[in-house]
């Protein structure tokens, strides 16, 4: 599903990676610890098309996609990618049910469809009674919660989370964990989360460390 070979990624005269690699088939359930400012985002957004690499190659679905132009790089993100961003980036002026059905607007699913759609995701994962609220006034987890939701509305394979449970207290950070593994399993998804918490327990069956730009495997917690 993912496939990094010797991945360099440089600002200037700072290098963020150096000469990383990392493999996760389908259905693997990635943890990427480190440090604050160690270039996890960075790693998360070369895998989701959102920056390119200064040197080495990208494939995903078996595929080389460092050729592949924005209009390209646009249409697989949309299609094939789900994003968990670390604060939420709900559209305040939207209900829930809008903020989840936006993706599938984006794809050009015509509004009946987006909905039934929209609405069997609150059903199936019992959250049905924030479908017409407005994100202001739920909850952080409730928030966070809803966020996973929407990555989930075009049914990507590949699942990226950026830091998912940092603004979160214990107990939502263990309803968001036991949502990612459920989708992890039911629908064979593979994500890649990212995490400061080099402690955290995670359900996840490969674990990595990033320092100094190198990705190191880790031992599970």
């Amino acid at each position: 599903m993912i496939q990094l070979e010797n991945i360099w990624k440089s600002y200037g005269a700072s290098e963020i990676l150096k000469q990383l690699s990392l493999v996760a088939k389908q259905g693997d359930f990635v943890s990427i610890r480190g440090k604050s400012g160690v270039g996890k985002s960075t790693l998360l957004r070369i895998i989701g098309l959102l920056e390119s690499p200064s040197k080495g190659e990208v494939k995903l679905y078996g595929k080389r996609v460092n050729g592949l132009n924005d209009q390209q790089k646009s249409s697989l993100r949309l299609h094939s990618i789900g994003f968990i961003f670390q604060f939420f980036n709900l559209i305040p002026s939207l209900t829930v049910l809008e903020n989840i059905e936006l993706p599938l607007a984006l794809a050009g699913v015509k509004k009946p469809e987006r909905k039934k759609r929209a609405s069997d995701l609150l059903h199936y994962f019992d959250l049905s009674s924030l479908a017409s609220r407005f994100p202001t006034s739920l909850s952080g987890g409730e928030r966070q919660r809803i966020a996973i939701l929407r990555a989930l509305t075009n049914n990507p394979k590949i699942i990226l989370a950026d830091e998912p449970t940092s603004s979160l207290d214990d107990e939502n950070s263990d309803l968001l964990m036991e949502l990612l593994s459920q989708i992890n399993k039911e629908r064979n998804a593979t994500i890649i989360l990212t995490t400061t918490d080099l402690y955290e327990e995670l359900p996840t069956n490969q674990n990595y460390m990033l320092k100094e730009g190198h990705l190191q495997k880790a031992n599970k917690p």
